[in-house]
């Protein structure tokens, strides 16, 4: 039952939670969260002793309904902030009023609460924690562990982002039509933000970093859904979580062991993610705007292609050329020259490699001990032996000692 419950309240917290805040405004969202919790915590005492009910989100959603009604009609905000400025007519629709938990609006709330949490006057690190609490269900020892972190500091980092939605009034709503692209940037960046947090997470959690992926596109289908921001740059994004996705599985053996591409086993790739990855990919071609999302969707789906031709690393190659230029950043550069060494050689990849000076990333010692194994062995295991003492997490050190091992 621990587990069925657990489940549940990751799929109905930010469901309740944004029905509820959407009804008495986001001023009250730490209200809905506790009558939330409130109510999975009379679920798991009620349920143990009488047993779960044939349909348990319908006894979630009556329960939320009765405290929420019963809160705010007893407790003095009610009294003294909403009352007085309420009209006689809207008093008694007020009162009479219940908490819709219909689908069509579970949806809309959702989708408000989403451009709300992404609000550019909240700091993206605590956007990415506030949608994982408030519109994936995450519980705080969760959220501490995705970003490497303690309880106390993920609780500051909410609170202050909460305070942000009071201080700056910021409403459940969806920016108008001229503002929708502009705010959906945003958007999207963070849910790029925190598929990243999963797919390239330094936590040993698997089963974290998979359901964080999952979340993400989530989100990412919930915008699709929605006609004002179904737009191209969010199928590219749509596509390349659907890529990347794909090769979770292999990416890490069962000792959590990191697979490097070149080494996974083609056969544990989803092939129906892939599929859904070229759906979206079609879909985003329409219109003019490249974007980022789309550039890095192209370089995943050749990345779904196993065979190493030269005529797959020239795309990719060229890919990365048009990314640096829409948006550069050292990692691009790093997998930039990758594919440089994959498509022209080591020694050509090696002169742009050590341009790029990256000398506390461990990714780039990596590369330098592969561009050098066959030019310089002494060289290699220097490079080698760096990105070993560089990197965070077990299971890439374990890798990169493989690689010294090798060439030693």
């Amino acid at each position: 039952m621990k587990n069925d419950l657990k489940n549940l309240f990751q799929q109905e917290f930010a469901k309740m939670v944004a029905v509820i805040s959407k009804l008495y405004g986001l001023q009250h969202i730490e209200i809905a969260e506790d009558i939330v919790s409130e109510t999975f915590l009379l679920a798991t005492e009620t349920w143990e002793t009488k047993g779960i009910p044939q349909n348990p989100t319908a006894w979630l959603y009556l329960v939320a309904k009765q405290k929420t009604l019963h809160h705010f009609r007893r407790n003095k905000i009610f009294a003294e902030k909403i009352k007085p400025a309420l009209t006689a007519s809207q008093e008694k629709e007020d009162e009479m009023a219940e908490l819709n938990f219909s689908q069509e609006n579970i949806k809309d709330s959702q989708l408000q609460m989403l451009f709300a949490v992404c609000n550019p006057a909240i700091a993206s690190e605590a956007q990415i924690g506030l949608a994982l609490r408030i519109l994936c269900g995450f519980g705080i020892d969760e959220i501490a562990e995705a970003f490497l972190s303690n309880k106390e500091t993920i609780n500051k980092r909410l609170f202050r982002a909460k305070d942000k939605l009071r201080t700056e009034n910021i409403k459940m709503e969806l920016p108008s039509e001229s503002e929708i692209t502009k705010r959906l940037d945003n958007v999207l960046h963070i849910i790029y933000l925190l598929f990243n947090e999963g797919y390239y997470s330094q936590t040993q959690n698997q089963i974290l970093q998979k359901d964080l992926c999952l979340e993400a596109m989530r989100l990412g289908v919930m915008l699709t859904a929605y006609e004002k921001t179904n737009l191209p740059k969010t199928n590219a994004l749509m596509a390349l979580m659907c890529f990347h996705a794909s090769r979770f599985s292999a990416r890490q053996t069962n000792e959590d062991t990191l697979v490097l591409y070149e080494q996974q086993n083609e056969a544990l790739w989803d092939t129906a993610l892939i599929n859904q990855g070229r759906y979206f990919l079609d879909l985003s071609a329409q219109g003019n705007e490249i974007s980022s999302y789309h550039l890095e969707a192209k370089i995943a789906f050749w990345h779904c292609i196993k065979e190493d031709t030269k005529e797959k690393w020239e795309e990719i190659l060229q890919l990365y050329n048009q990314l640096l230029m829409v948006n550069y950043s050292p990692s691009v550069a790093l997998n930039r020259t990758f594919a440089l060494y994959k498509a022209d050689g080591p020694k050509i990849a090696l002169a742009e490699a050590e341009k790029l000076k990256l000398e506390n990333n461990h990714f780039y010692h990596l590369l330098l001990g592969e561009l050098y194994k066959d030019i310089d062995n002494r060289k290699a295991l220097s490079n080698l032996q760096k990105a070993y003492d560089l990197a965070k997490t077990q299971p890439e050190k374990q890798g990169i000692k493989e690689k010294i091992e090798q060439l030693s």
